[in-house]
């Protein structure tokens, strides 16, 4: 699962299917919100903030 910044999208779909070797889900952080987790505020690539989460 990763959380990251629009920039590193495309590297962290990547790292998921090199990782799990299949397609993974993405959500938008700004539109979804989880009743029992809070997403990180950062991108876990960089010091942006984290818009999407890669799971």
């Amino acid at each position: 699962m990763y959380c990251v910044c629009k920039e590193h999208i495309e590297l962290a779909l990547d790292k998921f299917v090199d990782d799990y070797e299949d397609a993974p889900d993405m959500v938008n952080l700004n539109e979804t919100h989880f009743a029992n987790w809070d997403p990180p505020v950062k991108c876990d690539l960089c010091e942006e903030k984290a818009e999407f989460l890669i799971v």
